[in-house]
């Protein structure tokens, strides 16, 4: 098995070029999609002159089990999906694009992927957007977070009960984010399936346009 099995396969570009673009959006795909797909969520948020770059998973799956299992169970995969993150905000940042003009959204396991993402390389970032997802590691591990999100707008958003995303982890997910800086706000859409509804993309599209 490769160490690093998402490093070949591409960050897909559209929107405003990234030598052009005001900002940029780094998309994350849930499991058993692809990058087009999360690219229509891109779309119905991004403010207009923004970049969109959306990487793809091996398989169409960041990790095998669930973002709740031990992590090691998840890797090598877990830390080759969060390099391929880095890659998406390194190609932003090279092109002339801030991180506080770059934007980390997703769904599901995307939306877990991004949450993780922000936690661990904290700093001032445009804004997470995180559809039904939350940090990753087991619902009895303790979590802790480091460093100054230094304010970084944060929408945490879920059906509850969810089939894979517990609303506790939602919650403490959102006090951890908020202890290290985030500005976060929690939407719970309670008996809603595993999907990601008209109001949160609404809210979302609301909160980027008001970068």
């Amino acid at each position: 098995m490769t160490v690093d099995p998402h490093a070949a396969l591409p960050i897909v570009a559209t929107g405003t070029p990234l030598a052009d673009a005001a900002g940029a959006i780094i998309l994350l795909h849930g499991r058993g999609a692809s990058a087009e797909d999360i690219l229509g969520l891109g779309a119905a948020i991004a403010p207009e002159g923004w970049a969109m770059l959306a990487p793809a998973a091996a398989g169409h799956t960041w990790y095998p089990y669930s973002f709740l299992a031990p992590r090691e169970q998840n890797e090598p995969f877990l830390s080759s999906a969060l390099r391929r993150v880095q890659t998406a905000l390194d190609n932003a940042l090279r092109a002339g694009i801030p991180a506080e003009k770059v934007v980390l959204a997703g769904f599901s396991q995307g939306a877990c992927l991004a949450t993780e993402f922000v936690g661990r390389n904290p700093r001032r970032y445009a804004a997470l957007a995180a559809f039904t997802g939350g940090l990753i590691g087991p619902l009895d591990a303790p979590l802790t977070l480091t460093g100054n999100l230094e304010g970084t707008p944060i929408l945490l958003s879920s059906g509850d009960p969810d089939p894979h995303v517990p609303w506790a982890r939602v919650e403490q997910s959102g006090d951890l984010l908020r202890n290290i800086g985030g500005q976060v706000t929690l939407h719970r859409y309670p008996g809603r399936p595993h999907t990601t509804g008209a109001e949160e993309v609404r809210i979302a599209r609301e909160m980027l346009a008001s970068l």
